[in-house]
C-alpha cells in the first residue's frame, strides 16, 4: 500500500498547457502555487513552462518553494520544458512521467485543463479506488469549471458505477488554502472495489 503513515511533504499538480478561456484560471492557479510554497510543500508538475503548468510552477519558484518537474524528451525538444525549476527530470514516455511524479508525490490536485489533465488525475483516482494507493486526490475548482464532471460523477454513483465511498474520496474545493488543508488532514478509506456491500454504496 502506497501514500500512507507519513508527513505530508508534497503535492503532483495535474493542469492545462494552455491558459484557458478565463482569467481566473490563471490567478488561481498562482495562487495554488503560492500556497504551496507557503506550507513549505515541494510542488511536482508535469515541467511545462507555459499555460497554467508554467503559472503554478513560476508563483511556487517566486515564493521560495521547490519545484520537480517530469518532462518527456519529446515535450522537451519542442523547448516547453521550464528550464528555471528545482529539478527537471527528462524521460522517455509519458507513462514514466505519470510514475515519476506519483512516486515523488504525496497528493495530486487537478486544475483546470483538458484531456491530458484528466487522464492524468482520473489514473490516480482509480488507482485509489483499487486500493493501490490511500494519498489524497482533489480538484481546485476554479469558476465552476469541473461544476458539470462532478455532476456526472454523482450521476455514475447514483446509477451505481462508482460506489459512494469512492465518491467520497474526491476532495473538492474553490479556494487554494482550503484545498491543501483539506489534502493535509485526509485519512484514505481501506477500500475493496470488488467488495459489494450496501454501506459502500
Amino acid at each position: 500500500m502506497q501514500g500512507e503513515g507519513h508527513l505530508m511533504r508534497s503535492i503532483c499538480v495535474f493542469c492545462g498547457s494552455n491558459p484557458g478561456a478565463n482569467a481566473e484560471f490563471s490567478s488561481l492557479a498562482t495562487a495554488f502555487g503560492k500556497e504551496i510554497a507557503k506550507q513549505g510543500l515541494t510542488l511536482v508538475y508535469g515541467g511545462g513552462k507555459v499555460g497554467l503548468m508554467g503559472a503554478v510552477a513560476d508563483a511556487a519558484l517566486e515564493h521560495g518553494g521547490r519545484v520537480n518537474g517530469v518532462i518527456p524528451e519529446f515535450l522537451a525538444r519542442k523547448e516547453v520544458a521550464h528550464q528555471g525549476v528545482t529539478e527537471l527530470e527528462v524521460v522517455e514516455t509519458m507513462h514514466q512521467r505519470k510514475m515519476r511524479m506519483f512516486e515523488q508525490s504525496d497528493a495530486f490536485v487537478a486544475l483546470p485543463g483538458g484531456l491530458g489533465t484528466l487522464e492524468e488525475i482520473f489514473e490516480v483516482v482509480t488507482w485509489a479506488q483499487l486500493g493501490f494507493h490511500r494519498k489524497p486526490c482533489g480538484f481546485l475548482n476554479v469558476a465552476g469549471y469541473y461544476d458539470d464532471l462532478l455532476s456526472f460523477l454523482d450521476t455514475c454513483t447514483e446509477q451505481r458505477f462508482v460506489k459512494g465511498i469512492h465518491r467520497r474520496m474526491l476532495l473538492v474545493e474553490t479556494d487554494p488554502g482550503a484545498l491543501i488543508a483539506a489534502v493535509q488532514r485526509y485519512e484514505g478509506p481501506i477500500v475493496d472495489k470488488w467488495i459489494d456491500s450496501p454501506t459502500e454504496l
